[in-house]
């Protein structure tokens, strides 16, 4: 949004041309979803307070656990506000790929919003049934798998799309899975599948302690954006023998974006917690 306005204004004087550097608006996307977890993560403690929206406890936790017990959860939504907000401000939204990333962080937001809020409405630790969890994140997964898979054999170079669709494997050269050889992309959408599926279930399980599992995210976040400024480079990703991928480096803005957003999380989530992020952050 904001990198529109300032290619506007380009045009009147060149100094506005800064903001299209990305490792500038990466910056800008750190410290805006710092500044907004940090500037309204005290309002919604307070309205997650008056709502009553606390954390409840199984009966099988730890007893050590039970003092934790009504602390505010459903703060995720500051976290998914800091890095939307951020996001739509500072990346290229005519990158197919930051709008891929939305989507999918949407769904699975509201699809943790509705657990949580039945959990809280209802006092029931079941939440939303499974089979209704496993659906919509369903949807979301295989939609963006087949997004990916759409925009990787829009390449006009046969060897580019194979890249973007086989598998690297860490630590060897030239060794990869050939998802690219299975026909309709069934083998890559499968696999991004299982990808996204795992990951956001991995984060939900290893939440549960006051700060547990917020730090990953934002060492993860930071891992791979580094990974995407270098994919989406020509000259790195040939130089290191890694794929390239157009355009992925914007998706650093995006990472950025979480890291500045999960540290100011972490600010109210660190022992002991004012806040936990319940399933809409995890």
């Amino acid at each position: 949004m904001l990198l529109w306005l300032f290619e506007q204004l380009a045009g009147y004087h060149s100094s506005f041309q800064v903001v299209r550097y990305l490792t500038l608006r990466s910056l800008l996307s750190v410290l805006t979803a710092l500044g907004i977890g940090l500037v309204l993560g005290p309002v919604m403690i307070r309205k997650l307070q008056a709502l009553k929206y606390g954390q409840a406890v199984s009966s099988y936790a730890p007893e050590g656990h039970a003092k934790k017990m009504g602390t505010p959860t459903m703060g995720g939504v500051l976290i998914l506000l800091s890095i939307g907000i951020s996001t739509l401000l500072w990346a290229d939204l005519s990158n197919p790929y930051v709008w891929i990333v939305l989507a999918v962080m949407v769904i699975f937001g509201a699809v943790g919003w509705a657990d949580d809020w039945i959990k809280i409405r209802y006092k029931d630790n079941a939440g939303l049934p499974a089979r209704k969890k496993f659906f919509w994140t369903s949807v979301a997964s295989l939609g963006a798998g087949i997004a990916l898979y759409v925009i990787a054999t829009q390449q006009p170079n046969p060897a580019q799309t194979a890249d973007m669709l086989d598998v690297l494997i860490p630590f060897f050269k030239d060794f990869s899975i050939p998802l690219s050889l299975i026909p309709l992309g069934i083998g890559f959408v499968i696999f991004t599948y299982l990808v996204i599926n795992g990951a956001s279930n991995a984060v939900n399980l290893t939440d549960g302690l006051d700060g547990l599992a917020i730090m990953p995210i934002v060492l993860v976040a930071a891992g791979l954006g580094v990974f995407a400024y270098l994919a989406g480079d020509g000259r790195f990703a040939d130089y290191l023998h890694i794929p390239y991928v157009k355009y992925a480096s914007e998706l650093v803005v995006i990472c950025a974006a979480m890291i500045g957003a999960g540290l100011a999380f972490l600010w109210y989530n660190a022992h002991p917690a004012q806040v936990f992020m319940g399933d809409v952050g995890a």
